[in-house]
């Protein structure tokens, strides 16, 4: 089953996304107000087992999606997955690119990419706004990315989404 090993959630619990964002926020500004760059490890596997894998073998995400997010007592705000495993590819790309950084002893490249990371983790925690999943969506609209990659990608924050979204709160509220 390769296949499904290698799977990402087609629908992503929203609230559980940012909490994600959050602790990447956390481990971020910690490694780079302590100038402990070691903590980019975990944070660049963090990102890479959730592209891989999804929320399986990323101990962030798995605190996120069974304990945090549940006890917030919020509804869980599905949001289409590939977006979201696009915008963990991009926090992949500047994580493992810090941490080639700081091995090859280049420490203040590796922290001018952490603080770059910072603001679309800040956006995603603070206000729900997904800078992967726009330039996901952009890449949807403009023929980069397949449309049959995610129906409903194309647009991701416009009336016909937020419609799609409510329709589908409505038919969990029902079941």
């Amino acid at each position: 089953m390769p296949s499904s090993f290698f799977s990402f959630p087609n629908q992503v619990n929203d609230v559980a996304a940012r909490t994600v964002a959050t602790g990447v926020i956390i481990i971020a500004a910690v490694a780079l107000a302590t100038h402990q760059l070691w903590l980019t490890i975990p944070l660049a596997y963090g990102f890479v087992a959730r592209v891989a894998c999804g929320p399986r073998f990323s101990p962030l995400a798995l605190l996120a999606t069974r304990l945090i997010a549940p006890s917030l007592g919020k509804h869980a705000k599905l949001v289409p997955g590939p977006p979201k495993r696009f915008a963990q590819a991009m926090g992949a790309a500047f994580t493992v690119a810090a941490l080639l950084a700081w091995a090859l002893g280049f420490e203040l490249a590796a922290e001018v990419l952490l603080a770059l990371l910072l603001v679309p983790a800040t956006l995603e925690a603070a206000f729900g706004f997904c800078v992967g999943c726009v330039i996901f969506a952009f890449g949807i609209r403009s023929g980069l990315v397949p449309e049959e990659v995610c129906l409903e990608c194309g647009d991701l924050y416009g009336p016909e989404a937020r419609r799609r979204r409510q329709q589908q709160r409505d038919a969990q509220h029902i079941a």
